[in-house]
């Protein structure tokens, strides 16, 4: 029996089908909080883009021989994993041996092909595609990519935007008003477009939010998250599993990898938001001010006066050039950069100038920190 689900983020839109109820059902968990996402009959889907993921070992082993049948072929990395990329006349032929899954793109009709042996792997390789492929439509259609996470007041839609480097306190700002009442719309990136005469519209980026131990436990929901794994519950399964012994031990000192380059986190699915944390997710706002937080454990959190607010730059909007992990090797954005055209990239910058800017520094009091962004918030 074929399932299907059908996502829509403002105007672009995919159907995933699949003889797994699993795989259709993963994509709607993980982006229906955000995106508009709806079970369909499979058997009415005949127009539009189509995402189709199959078990199917024998379709696998047919189309990896195909890749491999003396054809000229490119080797990338796609969501760290090795891929073999070929043409077979205009249709885009790839296999994954690492996750067992092989791929057909016909990108003039919009359909892509995915035909697996395991049924996990299959789901995120198939989640991952559908949220490329409404990225391609909505790039097509004018829309950016930012480099910044977003919350938004329920009263009125108004939404901030924070920016910065790694480790600069996007995420933790973003958090830090969902607490005190603000709905989360993006902890790490967010799609945008201009409209009307100086209005920046602004839809979700659905992905996991990464939440240090540390921070997880400042804001209160350490219990939370230890209870849920205590009775069964997991997170999502890009987190180390010494994560996840921490979170059953109830140690929140924060993990690093081997030689302390990248902090070890939490995993949050979006429905696991309101679910385990009580934060409501926005799924549509409009840009209302820019914040550019610094975390600096050591100071008292506050407003940031003189020295200038930065502008926009290179670095604030995605690109095919930063987007390494996500290539677009099936051709879903056909040519349109992974940040937006550069038309749309300039109008969304000039117009995020006009906002008030504020730069605001952040710590690990947690109370302090929440006073410090109320303030600007309620200037808002």
């Amino acid at each position: 029996m074929i399932s299907a689900t059908r996502l829509e983020a403002a105007s672009a839109a995919v159907t995933v089908l699949s003889n797994r109820t699993e795989v259709t059902d993963w994509s709607a968990r993980y982006f229906g909080q955000w995106w508009n996402a709806s079970a369909v009959d499979a058997t009415q889907v005949c127009a539009g883009a189509v995402l189709v993921a199959d078990v199917d070992p024998t379709g696998y082993a047919e189309l990896t021989l195909q890749v491999h049948d003396g054809r000229h072929t490119e080797e990338v990395e796609y969501a760290r994993h090795r891929m073999l990329v070929a043409r077979d006349g205009e249709d885009i032929i790839a296999t994954s041996p690492d996750e067992s899954i092989a791929y057909r793109s016909s990108p003039a009709s919009g359909r892509l092909v995915l035909s697996g042996v395991g049924v996990i792997e299959l789901a995120l390789a198939a989640a991952r595609l559908a949220r490329e492929a409404i990225r391609g439509q909505l790039l097509r259609d004018g829309w950016a990519v930012l480099h910044a996470s977003a919350v938004v007041r329920p009263a009125d839609k108004a939404t901030i935007l924070a920016f910065g480097g790694k480790g600069a306190g996007k995420t933790t700002t973003a958090l830090l008003l969902a607490s005190s009442g603000w709905q989360l719309l993006a902890n790490d990136r967010v799609l945008v477009r201009p409209t009307g005469e100086n209005g920046v519209e602004v839809v979700p980026w659905p992905s996991a939010a990464a939440v240090g131990l540390g921070l997880l436990d400042g804001l209160g929901w350490g219990a939370a998250a230890r209870d849920h794994v205590m009775d069964g519950g997991t997170f999502h399964p890009t987190q180390h599993e010494a994560v996840t012994e921490a979170l059953l031990t109830g140690d929140f000192t924060p993990l690093w990898e081997q030689g302390k380059r990248r902090e070890m986190k939490v995993q949050v699915f979006p429905d696991q938001w309101p679910e385990l944390f009580d934060v409501l997710l926005a799924t549509e706002g409009r840009a209302a001010a820019l914040l550019f937080p610094r975390v600096d454990a050591e100071s008292s959190p506050d407003v940031v006066d003189g020295g200038g607010v930065p502008g926009l730059g290179e670095d604030d909007f995605m690109s095919g050039a930063t987007e390494d992990r996500y290539p677009d090797v099936f051709e879903l954005a056909r040519g349109v950069d992974g940040g937006g055209q550069r038309s749309a990239r300039d109008e969304v910058s000039a117009r995020l100038a006009l906002l008030p800017h504020q730069r605001v520094r952040l710590s690990h009091d947690v109370t302090a920190s929440v006073a410090a962004l109320r303030k600007i918030a309620e200037a808002i």
